[in-house]
């Protein structure tokens, strides 16, 4: 895994992301209301904060040693860990941005977080099938 992947699955990342969080901040969910400079950088923050756990700790967990030895004991760990790995990462990506966007004063931050990384993680998918880009 290298920082220049990393680096354009980010920018790939935050060109779907940003969009949708400025949608939801600018909506009539949020409270309070955000001057547009807060609104882009609470729109980048959001999955700047998670973006690299995702792909440095997670993957470094479900990619590890001690992941493969306890798949010695439960080998379908071992069988699906790209799914475990992309479930688990995912689902703390989703977590942690809502929780800031909730802190925020966004209502249905919750949705909005899962809409942003669904759509992102899905393009990314397709993208990557049909272009090999990010």
């Amino acid at each position: 895994m290298t920082i220049g992947r990393w680096f354009w699955s980010f920018a790939f990342t935050q060109l779907v992301e940003v969009p949708i969080y400025l949608r939801a901040l600018s909506g009539p969910d949020r409270t309070p209301v955000l001057r547009w400079p807060q609104r882009v950088g609470l729109a980048f923050l959001a999955s700047a904060l998670t973006h690299p756990y995702v792909w440095f700790v997670f993957f470094a967990v479900f990619y590890s040693r001690a992941y493969e030895d306890l798949g010695y004991r439960w080998p379908a760990l071992v069988d699906h860990r790209y799914t475990i790995y992309f479930f688990v990462a995912e689902s703390f990506a989703v977590g942690v941005e809502a929780l800031l966007l909730r802190g925020c004063g966004l209502q249905r931050a919750f949705l909005w977080a899962l809409l942003a990384n669904a759509s992102s993680a899905g393009l990314g998918f397709i993208s990557r099938h049909y272009i090999g880009f990010p």
